[in-house]
């Protein structure tokens, strides 16, 4: 949870959670095993591969990157706060941020021109960095949607900004693999698709 803090204003070691506890923004201890810190452990993750990315990419790739980035440090700030509290969050997830990825989406796919089917990971640095982002931003809309169901998450507009997230990083991948020798296919050269039977 390092890089979700803003300004340290105390040592990094406290060795306060060293019995496997940690404090939310409301001051609550909660086990380090609960939803809602692996679902923060697992935006933090998301933020630090997308630094992996954004340490390879160009200037308006890596301008892309680092947008979604400061965002998801606005999500954070939620996933952290009870849910009593959320609605409280000053600049918190909203629809103007479901109609700007809305809006990213529909441009990259202009641009990039994604392939038919499924690609395999790897043809560039930077696009695999990205498949791995979206990897990652898969798995934290999965815990999100855990916190939803749990009644611990109320806001839409979040889980909607997350589920579009990964198509997001899909197509940033693919836009930084815009050479046709870059796409690899899931399906072998030569290899006919079967018919069904």
């Amino acid at each position: 949870m390092a890089s979700l803090r803003q300004r340290p204003t105390a040592a990094i070691v406290t060795r306060q959670g060293d019995a496997g506890r940690t404090r939310l923004l409301s001051g609550d201890w909660v086990s380090k095993n609960c939803l809602r810190i692996e679902a923060v452990g697992t935006l933090d993750e998301l933020v630090s591969a997308l630094g992996v990315a954004r340490s390879q990419a160009g200037p308006a790739i890596g301008r892309a990157i680092l947008e979604l980035q400061r965002r998801l440090f606005r999500a954070g700030s939620e996933l952290v706060s009870p849910a009593d509290r959320a609605a409280s969050i000053p600049d918190r997830i909203g629809s103007g941020d479901v109609e700007w990825m809305d809006r990213a989406c529909a441009r990259l796919e202009r641009e990039a021109r994604p392939p038919q089917g499924f690609v395999v990971p790897g043809g560039s640095r930077l696009g695999a960095a990205l498949d791995f982002a979206r990897a990652v931003a898969r798995r934290l809309e999965r815990r999100v949607v855990g916190l939803f169901e749990g009644g611990e998450l109320s806001n839409p507009a979040l889980l909607q900004w997350l589920n579009r997230l990964s198509d997001y990083l899909w197509l940033l991948a693919r836009r930084a693999e815009r050479r046709p020798d870059l796409l690899v296919s899931a399906q072998p050269p030569g290899r006919r698709k079967r018919r069904p039977a």
